[in-house]
């Protein structure tokens, strides 16, 4: 066949690899382009794929060819078909991840096969593994360059699967400085106390720009984070919260009539994984060993 010939068939079946994003099949093919032979089919086929116009993926045992994210392209350059379908798998998990054995089922690889697949992968600098918080034997795979999801990071509370109590116990005390300051500043407000209640209130957002610019914590906080940590206050009894009209949420402090009842000082106040917290599962009070130490105080 000619070069025009070939790049009209190219296109017959990009066409229906654009008409079909999931992927299409052998068969798929096949009907785009009736005309070809076996042989002729799967010459322009691996074409395709040498082109990098394709992800080519392994579904219930049979192989799918789906248009490939430009994206990723120069990501998985000069990797073999296996090394694309792995990758393929682990860039589909997003910033959650994919487990091993998930990705063993799905790409139907052998164990010895796949541990070569990603180590030649994690060399390349294209995949990372990441330990979950949730789990401490369990690894999930996602690309190099993508921050872990806080349900397996455990969030800025945790480091290297280890919860930060001091840190904890850092931003709990300086959080609520903040909200002191803000209300001995006005405390003696002339406009009268109602006005001078209402002007005690902060944002999340302005407690965040404090502990921001104290540079105390070595990980970038959000906005929820500093939120966290401002609520465990509401549940101590040292701040109260509100809502504007607007919607918006604000806190301030309050002095408390008498000491918090224990029960609010549980770990889960602050801990980012509570309402994956179960009597079954992977995640229960029985095996939490923060909700162990806190027992034997």
């Amino acid at each position: 066949m000619s070069d025009k010939s070939d790049d009209a068939i190219s296109e017959k079946i990009l066409n229906a690899a654009k008409n079909n994003p999931k992927g299409i099949s052998a068969k798929d093919v096949a009907a785009a382009v009736p005309e070809l032979s076996s042989a002729e089919l799967v010459a322009a086929i691996n074409k395709l794929l040498q082109q990098g116009l394709f992800d080519l993926y392994n579904q219930g045992g049979s192989l799918l060819y789906k248009l490939k994210n430009q994206n990723t392209k120069t990501a998985i350059k000069g990797a073999d078909n296996e090394e694309k379908v792995v990758f393929n798998l682990i860039e589909e998990a997003g910033n959650k991840g994919i487990w091993i054995r998930d990705i063993r089922h799905r790409s139907n690889l052998a164990n010895t096969q796949l541990t070569k697949v990603l180590k030649s992968l994690e060399g390349k600098k294209v995949i990372k593994a990441v330990k979950c918080v949730n789990a401490s034997k369990k690894k999930v795979y996602m690309l190099y360059n993508l921050e872990p999801d806080r349900s397996i990071s455990g969030g800025a509370w945790y480091q290297d699967q280890d919860f930060e109590s001091e840190f904890v116990d850092i931003l709990n005390r300086q959080c609520l400085r903040f909200l002191q300051q803000r209300a001995d500043k006005i405390k003696n407000n002339p406009r009268g106390p109602i006005v001078g209640r209402t002007q005690s209130f902060a944002t999340a957002a302005e407690v965040q720009k404090y502990i921001t610019d104290l540079g105390i914590s070595k990980v970038k906080l959000e906005v929820e984070d500093v939120i966290t940590i401002l609520n465990t206050l509401v549940y101590d009894g040292k701040a109260e919260s509100n809502v504007y009209p607007d919607g918006s949420k604000v806190y301030r402090a309050i002095e408390s009539l008498i000491p918090p009842p224990g029960l609010v000082q549980v770990p889960c106040g602050v801990c980012p994984l509570v309402y994956k917290c179960c009597s079954t599962g992977l995640i229960t009070p029985q095996d939490c060993k923060y909700m162990s130490a806190w027992l034997d105080q």
